[in-house]
């Protein structure tokens, strides 16, 4: 009786020499290695400068002192931080569905193909994003103003008296404007791209079936880019708490309406520069930093929740 012994060729395959093994996985960190470290420079270290920081205090007699964790128990307590950070979160409750839905409006007249000229308007629309947040913070500034501006102009011109743009009482939705005109765009294209991405054969089988203009919207286009939705909706979350560059400046020609404790960001800024409260200030950037990615985080959980 004849035993069949196993073939070397279906057998399992000798493991490489430990040598060769080696120099495959350096292999690999040689191709991750420039990010890791351009990671490590610009994110990694800053973040742990940070967190090193606001674990001291700096005094005039005494100098700087380890404290733990009383500066985070400072901004906890503090009612100057929670102010701009509910200015900032009824910016966002307001803001951001506004411009959103803007985006989402002009994204679906866009890939209508009914829109006339739709490659001059999707540029016009998509331009101011290419203008830096200080110089249009500055352009729509000088339309605000009631002595010098736009709106000055208009009340010299026809004897009327338009409300300040720039009081109180209507510098949030001044502000909400200026993002809007900057970021709309900007989310437009993202929704647009999405949308451009959906199978034709969907759109033809809602035709033979007789659906509308607006069954379609509902059915089809909008549970497609339900992605686009919610990755816009985090960046706007996220770009609605750093809120800095607009009212910072705005805050020279609205001093009364604007104080340096306007939202978080705002805040930071002038605890370190100056208030020189370097260590404090570190605390407050990192407690924000944690508030939004708590948003944000929730966001998308519910966001995922919604498309499963």
């Amino acid at each position: 009786m004849t035993t069949l012994q196993p073939s070397a060729a279906t057998g399992p395959r000798p493991a490489g020499p430990p040598a060769r093994r080696a120099r495959r996985s350096w292999t690999g960190w040689g191709f991750i290695g420039p990010f890791v470290l351009v990671f490590a420079l610009v994110f990694l270290a800053p973040l742990g400068y940070s967190i090193y920081l606001s674990l001291f205090r700096t005094q005039l007699i005494g100098g700087t002192t380890f404290v733990g964790l009383d500066n985070y128990q400072q901004a906890l307590q503090d009612s100057q931080f929670w102010g701009g950070v509910g200015r900032v979160g009824l910016f966002l409750l307001i803001q951001v569905p506004v411009m959103l839905g803007l985006a989402l409006l002009i994204a679906l007249a866009l890939d209508s193909g009914r829109l006339y000229g739709k490659d001059f308007f999707r540029i016009s629309v998509f331009l101011p994003y290419a203008v830096p947040a200080v110089v249009a913070s500055l352009m729509w500034g000088f339309i605000y103003g009631t002595r010098f501006g736009l709106v000055g102009d208009i009340n010299d011109a026809f004897g009327v008296k338009l409300p300040d743009p720039l009081s109180s009482d209507l510098i949030p939705a001044s502000i909400g404007n200026i993002v809007t005109w900057e970021f709309v765009g900007y989310n437009m294209l993202i929704f647009y791209a999405a949308l451009r991405v959906v199978p034709h054969s969907l759109y033809e089988a809602a035709e033979i079936d007789g659906a509308g203009q607006w069954r379609v919207i509902s059915a089809i286009k909008l549970p497609a880019i339900r992605g686009a939705l919610v990755i816009a909706t985090i960046f706007s979350i996220i770009g609605s708490f750093q809120l800095f560059n607009e009212p910072a400046i705005l805050q020279k020609l609205a001093p009364n309406a604007i104080t340096t404790d306007y939202t978080p960001n705002y805040y930071t800024y002038s605890l370190s520069f100056s208030g020189q409260q370097h260590n404090y200030s570190a605390t407050v950037a990192i407690v924000m930093g944690v508030i939004t990615m708590i948003v944000a985080y929730v966001v998308q959980l519910r966001g995922m929740r919604k498309g499963a």
